[in-house]
């Protein structure tokens, strides 16, 4: 099984900055992407980022610029570097795995929460 874990969520001011990390651990950890998803209350898990096996990164028109995707060496890691957050940013952070067998299953994370203050 693999196990994914967030971390680096906080309460931040707005215009402030966060860097999250996500750690996957178990067997068979062999992804094809890694994403970013976020929640917030009453609204529907949306897409933050996505990065590729081959580093080809996507991201919500919301981010316009101030997040940064990325990936270790070893694609059992990725990273989100948020920058200029806003108050809208305030949400529940998911990371999610998609394997690179089993046809593409995908994992979630428990999730880490943001809160930016106004």
């Amino acid at each position: 099984q693999v196990q994914l874990v967030e971390s680096g969520g906080g309460l931040v001011q707005a215009g402030g900055s966060l860097r999250l990390t996500c750690t996957a651990s178990g067997t068979h950890v062999n992804f094809s992407a890694m994403a970013w998803y976020r929640q917030a209350p009453g609204k529907e898990r949306e897409l933050v980022a996505s990065i590729s096996i081959a580093r080809v990164v996507d991201y919500g028109d919301f981010v316009q610029g101030r997040f940064t995707i990325s990936r270790n060496k070893a694609f059992n890691a990725a990273y989100l570097q948020m920058n200029s957050l806003k108050p809208e940013d305030t949400a529940l952070y998911y990371c999610r795995a998609t394997t690179a067998w089993g046809g593409g299953r995908h994992v979630w994370g428990q999730g880490t929460q943001v809160t930016v203050s106004s």
